[in-house]
């Protein structure tokens, strides 16, 4: 009808259209969420030292998320006090070190001071500072702690009880323990073993280690005795297959189940949690590199010499070997102090006066 008027609501909506179509005007439509002013607490820096991370050192999605949210946590901090990230100073810094000081672990600590040193060392590099406020700092001192382990008796009432299972998982589960606890192996190196590791004379495994390094590694004779009683029921875990490689694997410890077609860590670590339950040990106390602890402060207590120790285990620093005599001397002291008569006769004396 001529001259009549368009209705309210299409008015409202033809004028917000035009409204959004006026590109840089105030109100103007955007989609997707509004953007957040930038405070204190972040920097473009920031940005661009995340960005470096990644594109230069090949830095890892985890790793980059780490440092990301330490930095911010220090930005944070930083903005309650009026400072910049990029503009803080030595004081600055060591102030919020003193704060997570008496909240965080030594190892939390030690972790942040190491991403505020890369990020300021990269704006010095950068020109965006004439210093390092984080040079100066040092590092929080961290004990190292003592590698857990099992007792000789635990290990054994575990083999009991494995061997007790029968069947085939039972005695794949004992030539695991056994391997294991007669290695020292990684996990993954043990999981992954491929039939090729057993040595033609069948005393060993040759064992490809970090860095593809190989390594003999000697085999007990329970050990032996176990792989004996295990390998002609090892096609019992090799999955079905057509084709002429039905009922054939590459691996020691195959399995029906598993993309990579071997027993995966996460499995066996499993299984070892519910034969400790089973044989009345806090399964908190057991994984398998707690076992690989077991075998070298064990080879300790009986007078192995560190050096072969060191070999078998692949370590490539004998520093990283020496914990275990840590342990081996912590463990002699409670023994002095539990049964030498000299200690027992103090604590037994009653006190004069």
């Amino acid at each position: 009808m001529t001259g009549s008027k368009p209705p309210a609501k299409a008015t409202a909506k033809a004028a917000a259209t035009a409204t959004g179509k006026a590109a840089g005007k105030p109100g103007a439509k955007r989609r997707g969420r509004p953007c957040k002013p930038r405070t204190l607490a972040t920097s473009p820096h920031l940005d661009a030292f995340l960005d470096m991370l990644t594109a230069e050192r090949g830095a890892a999605v985890n790793t980059r998320l780490a440092y990301e949210r330490d930095l911010a946590d220090l930005g944070r901090w930083l903005a309650q006090r009026s400072v910049a990230l990029e503009a803080a100073g030595t004081e600055d810094l060591r102030a919020y070190l003193a704060v997570q000081s008496k909240d965080g672990a030594p190892r939390t600590v030690a972790r942040r001071l190491s991403a505020m040193r890369q990020f300021y060392r990269f704006l010095l590099s950068e020109g965006r500072r004439v210093d390092d406020p984080a040079s100066p700092l040092d590092s929080p001192k961290q004990g190292r702690p003592l590698p857990k382990i099992l007792t000789e008796a635990e290990v054994g009432a575990m083999l009991s009880t494995a061997e007790a299972r029968g069947g085939p998982e039972g005695l794949r589960l004992v030539a695991l323990l056994e391997v294991l606890y007669a290695t020292g192996l990684r996990v993954s190196e043990l999981v992954g073993l491929p039939m090729t590791a057993i040595m033609r004379d069948g005393r060993g495994l040759l064992v490809r280690g970090k860095g593809g390094k190989e390594r003999m590694v000697p085999l007990s004779d329970p050990a032996l005795a176990a792989l004996a009683g295990y390998i002609p029921l090892r096609g019992h875990f090799i999955p079905p297959a057509a084709g002429a490689d039905a009922g054939h694997s590459p691996f020691l410890f195959p399995s029906r189940s598993s993309g990579e077609g071997h027993l995966t860590r996460q499995r066996f670590a499993q299984l070892l949690k519910q034969l400790a339950i089973d044989s009345g040990i806090d399964p908190e106390k057991v994984s398998p590199h707690v076992l690989r602890h077991a075998f070298a402060t064990h080879l300790l207590d009986h007078g192995a010499d560190l050096r072969s120790v060191q070999k078998m285990l692949g370590h490539a620093d004998i520093a990283t070997t020496q914990i275990y005599t840590h342990v081996v001397t912590e463990r002699l002291k409670k023994v002095m102090h539990d049964h030498h008569p000299l200690a027992r006769r103090k604590v037994d004396e009653p006190s004069e006066g």
